[in-house]
């Protein structure tokens, strides 16, 4: 019987590639995707070319710090219909090999194989896709999908690298526990400091009791598992659904008026509940209930902070979710001008037999 692997196939600089696709005279050139293309406008980078990584544009930074570090970039506004409708195009060809797919957003993909040369299934899985599409990725090869994902890091830009069991420690023993899939800066920062953890070895050896005294019962032997390399998650083909939703706007004109801020975080709100039955191309309508509302605050000049509200019960009603809204806005302490307001609906883990 043929051996067990998981591949994660990443799309390579997914958007800014989507965008050269349409305009092949920015091959090779630094482009920057994000708000409406501007950078004398405040927005925030969406994604950027590996051309305009060089010059330490990333994801997150405002346009603007990126025009100065890349003067010459060309910056494009975003355009989801266009990357959705890319997306697909990958994600049925992926499906073509005969494999368990398990789409895991717009540009990539966990896929369950039994082949005994996963490299050569992985390398000929990135022919198809560049033939198809002629977009690249880049495919990992593990054991599990924690090994899978992190392996797809180390193949970036377009290459297959194998993580298993047999390499794990080789390999990730000696790492900062932050190199692993799931632990942000804030949990890293509290394994260091609090437990003196430092390493992904150091994690693996951890104390589970000493774990979940300081993560929880459950977050904390997670974290001894996945310095471990172990994730016995499975490989589903169940149609990949996003839990929440959310819209954000980057103000011109920083904002201090509290009276104006909840004017706006009304609109989002509304705006949130628009875009789930969204009939433009490349956008699916979403039907599900909501019950959490959480608010984004960007203070001036980058501090960002959120809060959210939990609703008595799921729903869709506007003027529910606008209540939760402006409760959880009500929860900031508003002494400084803010530059970003964002509004995110987290959906019911199910849907509710009736919606009001």
């Amino acid at each position: 019987m043929a051996a067990r692997y998981v591949l994660h196939v990443d799309l390579d600089e997914f958007i800014a590639a989507v965008e050269v696709l349409r305009r092949p005279e920015l091959t090779g050139r630094p482009v920057v995707v994000g708000g409406t293309g501007d950078p004398s406008l405040r927005g925030v980078v969406a994604t950027a070319s590996y051309a305009a990584r060089a010059f330490g544009v990333r994801s997150g930074i405002p346009l603007r710090t990126a025009l100065r570090r890349c003067p010459d970039a060309v910056f494009l506004p975003s355009d989801p219909p266009a990357y959705f409708a890319a997306s697909d195009q990958v994600m049925t060809v992926l499906r073509e090999s005969g494999a368990i797919v398990e789409v895991y957003g717009w540009d990539e993909a966990f896929l369950e194989i039994h082949d005994d040369d996963p490299e050569s299934f992985a390398l000929a899985l990135q022919n198809a896709v560049w033939t198809r599409t002629r977009l690249s990725c880049s495919v990992g090869i593990g054991d599990n999908k924690l090994r899978a994902k992190l392996a797809s890091g180390f193949a970036s830009p377009a290459m297959v690298y194998r993580l298993t069991r047999e390499n794990w420690r080789e390999v990730m023993d000696s790492r900062p526990p932050g190199d692993l899939w799931g632990i942000g800066p804030k949990t890293a920062r509290k394994l260091a400091g609090r437990l003196g953890i430092r390493t992904v070895y150091d994690l693996a050896v951890a104390d589970p009791d000493a774990l979940a005294a300081e993560f929880g019962p459950t977050i904390g032997p997670w974290l001894g598992r996945i310095g471990r390399g172990v994730d016995p998650s499975p490989v589903s083909a169940d149609p990949w659904v996003a839990r929440s939703h959310s819209r954000e706007e980057t103000f011109q004109r920083d904002v201090g008026d509290p009276a104006e801020l909840r004017e706006h975080v009304a609109r989002l709100t509304a705006e949130v509940l628009a875009g789930l039955s969204d009939g433009r191309p490349g956008f699916r309508a979403d039907l599900r209930p909501i019950e959490r509302i959480a608010v984004k605050v960007r203070f001036v000049p980058f501090d960002t902070h959120t809060q959210s509200v939990l609703l008595a019960a799921p729903t869709r009603d506007l003027g529910a979710l606008t209540e939760a809204a402006l409760a959880a806005l009500a929860k900031f302490t508003l002494t400084r001008k803010v530059r970003l307001l964002g509004v995110r609906a987290d959906f019911a883990a199910a849907p509710s037999p009736e919606v009001r």
